[in-house]
């Protein structure tokens, strides 16, 4: 099988586990195939396995489903804030995707994309920091994180999207998690309760903020009229 992206997909192509042989080509690479398959009555292909490709040189690139901002809760929080791996990843399964029925079978690995895969790379990168600093607050640490990125590529360029053109803060937001970086910053800002002011001002009730908060308005915050 040969899948070919659409033209929303774009170059974003995914390590994918299919039950048949199958190569995933990018848009531009499925139109040049279909274009070729339509030009004669008896198509050919093969497929061939070059191995792991490492530095590639327009790594790290936004995959094409990865979230993009405005928030639409206010454009004063930025979304996303921050990005890191999360396409293709080498991760531990918790069942076996080689289609073996009788219960014997190592392939206890699978190769996984989405938030639920970049999540870990940022928790593990954000317990590392809080080993280093271990007072500073979450706050602090994800302050530490998004003034630490990278907004350039392997190839010293701006980072692209999965249509390689450069991206802009609403697809990258800071830029891509630095994890050395993080340790040592230079830059970091705390936060304290000063940011339920910017809550009323959203438009939040006391009910809603207390959620957020854990105790009553008052306790928090003066009221204001």
């Amino acid at each position: 099988m040969i899948l070919a992206n659409d033209a929303v997909g774009g170059y974003n192509v995914i390590a994918d586990t299919h039950v048949i042989p199958a190569a995933h080509v990018s848009h531009a690479a499925g139109q040049k195939i279909i274009a070729y398959v339509n030009s004669t009555s008896t198509p050919t292909t093969t497929i061939v396995f070059k191995g792991t490709i490492i530095g590639t040189k327009n790594a790290p690139m936004v995959a094409s489903f990865s979230s993009r901002g405005p928030s639409l809760a206010t454009i004063g929080i930025l979304k996303p804030d921050i990005i890191d791996p999360g396409v293709s990843i080498l991760a531990v399964w918790h069942m076996s995707v080689d289609n073996k029925t009788n219960g014997k079978t190592n392939a206890n690995f699978n190769m996984a994309s989405g938030t639920s895969i970049s999540c870990p790379h940022l928790s593990g990168i954000a317990t590392l920091v809080k080993s280093a600093h271990p007072d500073w607050s979450p706050a602090a640490i994800k302050s530490t994180l998004m003034t630490s990125t990278n907004q350039i590529n392997l190839n010293s360029s701006l980072i692209d999207d999965e249509r390689l053109l450069s991206v802009d803060v609403f697809a990258i937001g800071a830029g891509h998690v630095n994890p050395p970086n993080a340790l040592d910053p230079g830059l970091v800002y705390d936060i304290t309760p000063d940011y339920i002011a910017y809550l009323c001002g959203l438009g939040y009730t006391e009910k809603e903020i207390a959620v957020i908060t854990r105790r009553a308005m008052g306790l928090v915050y003066p009221k204001h009229n």
